[in-house]
């Protein structure tokens, strides 16, 4: 029996319903209410009603006490998520499991901010102003969060933007990708299971652009966390209300720098997974790999080599590494980019294909042209290219010769050439003997240039949905 989800927003009601289908098979999983305008505007009333009732706030007691409650229970339903998560989105079953790891941890991670954050004395008696005054700051939620997700980590994004919210005192209202809503309802009901009263994380799924961009444009928002493409992102950003502060992660077409002397038994296996992991669909997946001309072969075949051993198939088999695109027209268009690339003169390496209407090979192209789409856009599916140089300097440029930057590598056992790449490169983070797509949630998170706007990970996304006040006391006594 296929399960159906009701709207998520309190004293609403809705006639219509959206499907779930699994990208793998096409499976019907679920439906899903959809919200109208009228909705949006009710969920945004009450979050703002919410927010400007300061006597009603919640306290960080209650907060800390409704998250902590929340980890335990998502540890309780550990493989229930795992493999809804899987389903829906099309990530393998192992790396679905370690996406419900990353977000109970990132839950606790909440936890452990507000137990430790604090703000800080501003000096006075420096001077004749400023003598019998004392100065400090403490925090305070921004204002209402709307949250906007992506499909490819269908849990753990909306615990990177759901729970800093709810840690920080902040109302929510959150709108998963409509391919991928299920793990994101799970975990809200989680929170209202734990104590959270409903109306303060509220779920949307849209109906049409109109009712997503009045969510999101709307004068009563104080933040607005985007996920997805650069297209939307900006396109939205440009349509705020003033005041509303925001953070955007985009995407990019990773660059890695492989050096003739790279430990290549060490890196390669770690290339092939940070390219080929869900399929490629992710933002800072391997995509473009600089590899010096004596090795750039070896290097192109050994990830490919890599690539042919993973699994292709059903995400919620245990044995998967590599699932479906999320949707067939995805695949159809990664099959597409990579026909044009070898038409223009790319050498298919390995894979180059589709192996059904959902799947595709593990695919690495050499040498692309570099006005390619494979090499100047983000394929966003199981493809790397690899591209030989001669000098480090040109593979340098050729890495930041796009209007992406977010995390980039370099391979390499000169630790002067690591640090000549960590300084040249265009990135927010270069990782050394390692691939782009390494990740702990603690760590800043940050597409630059068209590849996004502040900074993510939890306590970094904590100090966004707050104010630092402050407050000067005068006294005599001082």
């Amino acid at each position: 029996m296929v399960d159906s989800f009701p709207l998520m927003v309190p004293g609403a009601s809705s006639d219509r319903e959206t499907t779930v289908w699994a990208p793998y098979d096409g499976a019907e999983i679920a439906n899903v209410a959809v919200s109208d305008l009228n909705t949006v505007d009710k969920a945004l009333d009450t979050a703002d009603r919410l927010f400007r009732n300061r006597d009603g706030w919640l306290s960080v007691e209650k907060r800390i006490e409704v998250l902590e409650r929340a980890a335990e229970i998502m540890g309780e339903r550990f493989e229930t998520l795992a493999v809804e998560a899987a389903r829906e989105g099309g990530k393998p079953l192992p790396d679905s499991r370690v996406e419900v790891a990353r977000a109970i941890d990132g839950v606790k991670l909440c936890v452990e901010t507000l137990r430790t954050q604090h703000g800080t004395e501003i000096p006075m008696g420096l001077n004749a102003s400023s003598m019998n005054r004392l100065a400090m700051t403490t925090h305070e939620p921004i204002g209402v969060v709307v949250a906007v997700s992506a499909f490819n980590h269908p849990l753990n994004l909306i615990v990177h933007q759901v729970a800093p919210a709810v840690a920080v005192g902040c109302p929510c209202v959150v709108k998963p990708a409509e391919v991928t809503p299920l793990s994101c309802i799970r975990f809200v009901q989680i929170l209202h299971e734990a104590g959270l009263p409903e109306e303060w994380c509220q779920v949307t799924i849209t109906g049409g652009r109109d009712v997503s961009t009045k969510l999101v444009t709307d004068p009563r928002v104080g933040f607005f966390s985007f996920i997805g493409s650069p297209k939307v992102g900006w396109m939205l950003r440009s349509q705020l209300a003033p005041g509303t502060r925001c953070a955007l992660e985009h995407g990019g077409a990773a660059p890695v720098i492989v050096a003739e002397d790279a430990n290549l038994d060490a890196v390669l296996p770690l290339l092939a997974k940070g390219g080929f992991y869900h399929a490629g669909q992710v933002c800072v997946s391997v995509q473009r790999v600089f590899a010096h001309e004596s090795i750039a072969r070896q290097v192109a075949e050994t990830i490919g080599a890599e690539g042919q051993k993973m699994p292709i198939g059903d995400p919620t088999l245990a044995d998967t590494e590599i699932g479906p695109l999320i949707r067939t027209s995805e695949n159809d268009r990664v099959a597409e980019w990579i026909g044009e690339a070898v038409s223009a003169g790319a050498e298919v390496v390995t894979g180059g294909n589709k192996v059904s209407a959902s799947c595709h090979e593990a695919t690495v192209l050499y040498d692309p042209p570099a006005d390619s789409k494979v090499s100047t856009l983000e394929i966003f599916g199981p493809a790397v290219c690899v591209y030989p140089y001669s000098d480090l300097d040109e593979a340098i440029a050729r890495a930041n010769s796009l209007p992406f930057a977010f995390q980039s590598a370099v391979c390499t056992q000169d630790i002067d050439r690591a640090m000549r790449c960590f300084r040249k490169l265009d990135a927010s983070a270069v990782m050394v003997n390692d691939h782009t797509a390494f990740r702990v949630d603690w760590m800043p998170f940050a597409g630059l240039k068209h590849s996004g706007y502040n900074v993510g990970g939890i306590h970094h996304t904590m100090h966004d949905m707050q104010i630092e006040k402050m407050l000067v006391l005068r006294s005599a006594e001082l």
